[in-house]
């Protein structure tokens, strides 16, 4: 919301030919309380003033001498194209008020002035205006953190995918139905399986035996749902040699709680496991 003492602070450039117009004009604003006032009787100095003041409001005479209100109006449009023109014209002409808002204007005050008229008019639309620019300036904000999560969450997504390489030898995420979804590294030349004609099918080459006890594991983790970690298993390759895998994944979830499948992070430690002592190889 807009407070009253932020529609008192509001900047206000008054533009009428006539000294006595604009006097009383500046009169009727001071006695309402408002303190940011400018004057001009140069019509053609209007955009050059608002381009380096931006106002929040104009009161814009229509009929002045070599420029008038309507072509001063049309040059203010080409500043703000896009935006909220903050222009209240003063006229004496009736069939001028249609006109003057198809070409931008916000409002109208009559001549003669009538004080009441003028003060309300001024005061709503000063508060428009304001709420106008408060709720562009929330845009913004709103944009450039949008922009910049944005910009950590990639920068996130790329520390994790650099961890997961220095860490794994293949990242995985499978389906409900047990089907890679995603896959990043060598995890199926790995594991011996080759994919399917249909999407999501997978089948390990009848050469690659694995050992029960350690694949049974596994799976036991995976038909439970459950999280593992560092679970070694092996399996004999079709020449004969064994390979040891290192395995870690979690279950994930989708909002309302539902399994939705397997994520997780593999490692080829065949060397490790054949050379290290601390490590039995009959998995």
């Amino acid at each position: 919301m807009i407070n009253e003492q932020e529609i008192l602070n509001a900047s206000i450039l008054i533009v009428d030919d006539q000294e006595a117009n604009v006097l009383l004009l500046e009169q009727i604003l001071h006695e309402a309380g408002y303190s940011r006032i400018a004057s001009t009787m140069d019509p053609y100095a209007v955009c050059e003033l608002h381009r380096n003041n931006h106002y929040d409001l104009i009161l814009l005479d229509l009929q002045m001498p070599g420029m008038d209100g309507f072509q001063v109006m049309e040059e203010l449009n080409k500043i703000e194209p896009d935006s909220y023109l903050p222009v209240l014209v003063i006229t004496a002409q009736p069939g001028h008020k249609l006109r003057a808002l198809a070409a931008g204007a916000k409002d109208f005050v009559s001549k003669p002035f009538d004080l009441v008229e003028v003060q309300t008019r001024i005061h709503n639309m000063l508060e428009v205006r304001l709420l106008y620019r408060k709720l562009e300036n929330y845009n913004k904000v709103l944009e450039q953190t949008v922009l910049e999560r944005t910009a950590e969450l990639s920068a996130s997504e790329a520390r994790f995918r650099r961890l997961t390489e220095l860490s794994s030898d293949w990242y995985w995420e499978q389906d409900d139905k047990g089907h890679f979804t995603k896959v990043y590294g060598p995890v199926l030349e790995m594991l011996g399986i080759r994919t399917g004609e249909a999407q999501g099918e997978a089948r390990e080459d009848q050469g690659a035996l694995w050992k029960e006890t350690r694949r049974g594991i596994l799976e036991a983790n995976l038909a439970a749902r459950r999280p593992f970690l560092d679970l070694v298993y092996s399996r004999t390759k079709p020449d004969g040699s064994l390979q040891y895998l290192m395995v870690s994944g979690e279950p994930m979830f989708d909002p309302s709680g539902r399994f939705i499948g397997y994520r997780g992070i593999g490692k080829d430690v065949t060397d490790s496991m054949l050379h290290d002592d601390e490590f039995p190889v009959n998995h």
